[in-house]
């Protein structure tokens, strides 16, 4: 018996947008896959989907699963000391301290399960970090403007990795 329970590996590409949208900057992922859905001719292979804050539970799904796409992108926000909207791909083993333990998500090491697929179960995988220029310690909803400008250019290079 197949074991399909994500649904997710039906697709050869998947493009997770990860982030909470309550918190200023960190609210990247979704925002720019609202703008990829909304701006771009998505290609049939390719699933989009706003991970929110539950970017583990689609990933271990995925390791569960029978079917699995050839290649996830993530779209996240990190704080790595550049200009605030400069865009970055980030290696998996260079996911910063502050990021590896909750990947947007405040629970155990999505970093591991990303490494998992790529290195075990062989799934390419891509992160699409950009610079917050502000993330709050309290709820506020909204990007910062560079942040924002950032997201189309964010949607070219996830376009560009979908069509290699």
């Amino acid at each position: 018996m197949e074991n399909d329970i994500s649904g997710y590996g039906k697709k050869e590409f998947l493009v997770l947008g990860c982030g909470n949208i309550l918190f200023g900057d960190d609210g990247l992922g979704p925002a720019a896959v609202e703008y990829l859905k909304n701006n771009y001719s998505i290609p049939s292979d390719t699933e989009v989907i706003n991970a929110g804050c539950s970017v583990r539970n689609i990933l271990f799904d995925i390791t569960l699963s029978d079917k699995k796409p050839e290649k996830i992108i993530i779209i996240d926000a990190f704080d790595i000391g550049k200009n605030p909207g400069e865009i970055f791909e980030i290696d998996i083993d260079d996911i910063p301290e502050e990021k590896i333990d909750d990947f947007s998500m405040h629970q155990i090491p999505t970093s591991n399960l990303l490494r998992e697929l790529k290195d075990f179960i062989k799934i390419e995988v891509k992160v699409i970090g950009c610079q917050p220029g502000f993330i709050p310690g309290t709820v506020f909803i909204g990007l910062s403007e560079k942040v924002t400008c950032s997201i189309p250019r964010i949607c070219d290079l996830i376009i560009e990795e979908i069509r290699e």
